[in-house]
C-alpha cells in the first residue's frame, strides 16, 4: 500500500509539472486556451496571471515530487491537501473539471496514505 501511495503522489506530481508547463509556456497557444474556453485576446490579456499561477503550481510539483521521493508523509499530506483546496476553489471559481483534474486524484492518494500509515501501525 505505501507504493501505491507513493506512486499516486508521484503522479500528481507530474500532473501539476504538465500544468505548470502549459500556464508558463504554452498558454498563447491556441489549442490550450480554445480548449479552456478562451479567444485569442482574452488570453493574451490574462496571459501574466495564468503564467504566475503555472509559478505556483511548479512549487506544488516540487513539494508533491519531493514528497513522493524522500517518504516525508508530513510533506506530502502537506502538499496534497494544497492540491484538494485548491481543485476545490478553482471549481468554484473557474471550471468544475478541476475536482476530476485536481481534487479527486488527490484525495485519492490522501486516501491512499492514511490507509498505508494506518496499516503500517498493525
Amino acid at each position: 500500500m505505501k507504493t501505491t501511495a507513493t506512486i499516486a503522489v508521484a503522479i500528481i506530481g507530474f500532473i501539476h509539472v504538465a500544468i505548470a508547463m502549459v500556464e508558463m509556456f504554452f498558454w498563447q497557444t491556441s489549442l490550450i486556451y480554445e480548449r479552456l474556453g478562451f479567444n485569442a485576446d482574452i488570453a493574451h490579456q490574462v496571459a501574466p496571471i495564468v503564467n504566475n499561477a503555472g509559478l505556483y503550481n511548479a512549487f506544488i510539483a516540487a513539494g508533491l515530487l519531493w514528497g513522493a521521493f524522500n517518504q516525508n508523509r508530513a510533506i506530502r499530506l502537506f502538499f496534497l491537501v494544497c492540491v484538494i483546496v485548491a481543485g476545490v476553489y478553482g471549481a468554484v471559481t473557474l471550471k468544475p473539471t478541476t475536482l476530476v483534474l485536481q481534487t479527486l486524484p488527490a484525495t485519492i492518494a490522501l486516501i491512499l496514505i492514511w490507509l498505508a500509515h494506518s496499516r503500517s501501525k498493525l
